[in-house]
């Protein structure tokens, strides 16, 4: 091996040109055939087109009385309308008669409009039976018109209800079980392989080593496993990669089925960060290392080509605990989003201004853990505490990510800000919506 080879030369690359190379490269996974009820979250992989008309006939949108608008006009509660009740239709029933001049027939909410009617006035606004049986007492015009859903409102035979990439939610589930859709085609959900490295690591079951002070708890290998399947995918945990060339092939070796690999820790150029050589004598190309940004610099991005299948996906991950999780929030989250045939892979993001006044990183695209307050319509974001690379807790307490750009002096107090949100289990404090 030669000296370039244990010492890549550091890409160097900004952030957004990192993110744009991993995403050109990365394609969605195929599909396959599951149970609508399964499919919530997944994305799917087809346009669904609509075999019927919704609703498929003119319905009420509420219980109360198909009527003749002309029959109500004027009425108020001073000059009252009566109207006879000739029929009775529920949802699920055909009406049986029309409505002729000075009638009614009694609806409920979803029943079709029987003919000759083109309003429905809602009960509270009726006595109905009261004065006289068989007969409505109608109080007020304000349904004249109104109260009727049409056919078609809702989709018309051969309307895309879903269009492909779509992630599934629980409305989507509901569109197409109206369609009459029971099973779809949807994208696999990736496998990731994770593993991390370094012998000062000791899983949850041997934390008494952490106690004793003579480890360090790994706090990647589950925080990274739960962002994994935060964003659809499948984690499939390698364990922990000693720091010697045989452990860390062993602990590689199952990842050669997997549909990406994410590595913490031992991606560096160190003497004993020997993972991307022997990733090397796998069949990894390395596709870049190092990006412009704080915290996570030292990240890198490549395949892994295998006999028969498609190259796999390398994310390699600084070891420091928020750097590893930034990073996946940034590049691999995405990544994993499109493999899993997402179209829209990002997080939402707000603008919000600086609560207090945020350092720029000489020259790196700085992303500041935020808490985020909103008063007026207005968010402020407020950095959650100190923000070295290996206080967790700050990530624990974001509501978001306040992206400094690499080109600016940082962000005074009140300045202008983006935030990427995230799915933290801090509380936004916000204003009712209503």
């Amino acid at each position: 091996m030669s000296p370039s080879d244990r010492h890549p030369q550091a890409d160097w690359l900004p952030a957004g040109e990192a993110l744009a190379r991993i995403l050109h490269e990365i394609e969605a996974l195929s599909s396959h055939e599951i149970a609508l009820k399964a499919a919530l979250g997944k994305a799917i992989a087809e346009d669904v087109t609509s075999p019927v008309t919704l609703p498929p006939w003119d319905n009420s949108a509420m219980d109360g009385y198909a009527v003749r608008h002309d029959d109500i006009r004027g009425a108020s509660q001073a000059h009252p309308v009566r109207l006879r009740i000739v029929d009775r239709a529920a949802a699920g029933s055909v009406p049986t008669r029309s409505v002729g001049v000075g009638e009614a027939i009694q609806v409920m909410t979803g029943a079709p409009i029987p003919r000759g009617a083109d309003s429905v006035v809602r009960v509270e606004d009726t006595d109905a039976g009261l004065s006289q049986p068989g007969s409505v007492t109608i109080h007020t015009d304000r349904d004249g018109g109104h109260n009727i859903r049409p056919r078609g409102e809702d989709l018309r035979e051969g309307d895309v209800v879903v269009k492909a990439g779509t992630t599934l939610l629980p409305a989507h589930i509901g569109v197409l079980a109206a369609v009459g859709r029971g099973s779809l085609r949807v994208h696999a959900s990736p496998r990731v392989a994770l593993l991390s490295s370094g012998d000062e690591l000791v899983n949850l079951d041997m934390f008494e080593e952490v106690l004793a002070g003579r480890r360090v708890p790994n706090s990647n290998a589950p925080a990274l496993a739960a962002a994994v399947q935060a964003a659809g995918g499948q984690p499939i945990d390698l364990g922990i990669a000693r720091d010697n060339r045989d452990d860390i092939r062993r602990c590689l070796e199952p990842a050669t089925d997997a549909d990406a690999l994410v590595t913490s820790a031992g991606a560096s150029v160190g003497e004993r960060d020997l993972l991307k050589s022997v990733l090397g004598e796998m069949g990894f190309h390395l596709g870049f290392w190092r990006v412009k940004m704080r915290p996570g610099s030292p990240f890198s991005y490549g395949s892994l080509y295998r006999a028969e299948r498609a190259p796999m996906p390398v994310f390699g991950l600084p070891g420091n605990p928020v750097s590893a999780i930034l990073t996946f929030e940034l590049f691999v989250r995405p990544a994993l989003r499109k493999l899993g045939g997402h179209r829209s892979p990002f997080r939402a993001t707000v603008a919000a201004t600086a609560g207090e006044p945020l350092p720029a990183a000489r020259g790196l695209t700085h992303f500041v853990r935020v808490r985020l307050t909103c008063e007026h319509g207005v968010w402020t974001a407020w950095p959650t505490g100190p923000q070295g690379s290996a206080i967790l807790t700050s990530v624990a307490a974001a509501d978001g990510l306040a992206i400094v750009p690499a080109d600016v002096q940082g962000i005074p107090a009140n300045g202008r800000m983006t935030v990427i949100l995230l799915d933290s289990g801090s509380s936004v404090r916000a204003e009712p919506p209503f």
